[in-house]
């Protein structure tokens, strides 16, 4: 969350302990991935209150360990994580064969960016919110392949609460890319947090016992 260091901390406590709940409720070994995510998304907010603290108090060594956490996770972790999580879930085989196309982009796009942060130095800097400093992320092409990666696979999805996670994740990352761009990473990884209710809501409500069958 790109606020504050106590939002940050709030948000990603409330996260994890949603996070812990939500992997409870996994019926099977396919679907850990994809119970995972709102405790990830916690565990990212928590860094980012990490590096807010290192502004506040001057901690030139945690300000670099948590700028490159966080930007592995955003940049690396969720174009591959995301589709391989819905892929994994998914038992029409032609959908799952469409889903699994676009974990093929995120792994392209993930080992770019990864390329890059190795490659080229990434600064956050604070400007009312948490900035990433690094112009290769936010070039259109690449915004596209990661848009891809992390949100229309699931609109290919059978279930109905991973295409509403889909679309409301697409529709997030185009209002903080409009009206954040510079912080949008830190920015979109707040508002896709909220994604991580329609995920619970998932477990509690979705009825798919032949996955389990299949994959216990």
């Amino acid at each position: 969350m790109c606020f504050s260091a106590t939002a940050s901390f709030v948000a990603g406590g409330a996260l994890s302990l949603l996070g812990t709940v939500t992997l409870r409720k996994a019926r099977c070994r396919a679907e850990v991935p994809l119970a995972l995510i709102p405790l990830l998304f916690g565990i990212q907010q928590i860094i980012e209150g990490a590096l807010w603290l290192s502004f506040q108090f001057d901690l030139p060594q945690i300000k670099t360990s948590m700028t490159y956490a966080f930007t592995l996770f955003s940049h690396v972790l969720w174009p591959i994580f995301v589709p391989l999580a819905v892929s994994m879930v998914e038992p029409d085989a032609r959908r799952k064969k469409a889903i699994y196309a676009f974990l093929l982009i995120g792994i392209v796009v993930a080992l770019y960016l990864l390329y890059l942060i190795v490659s080229y130095p990434v600064i956050a800097e604070i400007d009312e919110h948490i900035v990433y400093a690094s112009p290769h992320f936010y070039k259109v092409p690449v915004m596209l392949l990661y848009l891809a990666a992390t949100c229309m696979g699931s609109l290919f999805s059978s279930h109905k609460l991973i295409n509403t996670f889909g679309l409301t994740a697409f529709i997030l990352f185009g209002i903080a890319y409009w009206f954040y761009t510079v912080a949008f990473f830190s920015v979109w990884c707040f508002f896709a947090a909220i994604l991580s209710a329609i995920l619970y809501l998932y477990f509690n409500l979705s009825k798919y016992p032949q996955l389990e069958v299949a994959n216990s």
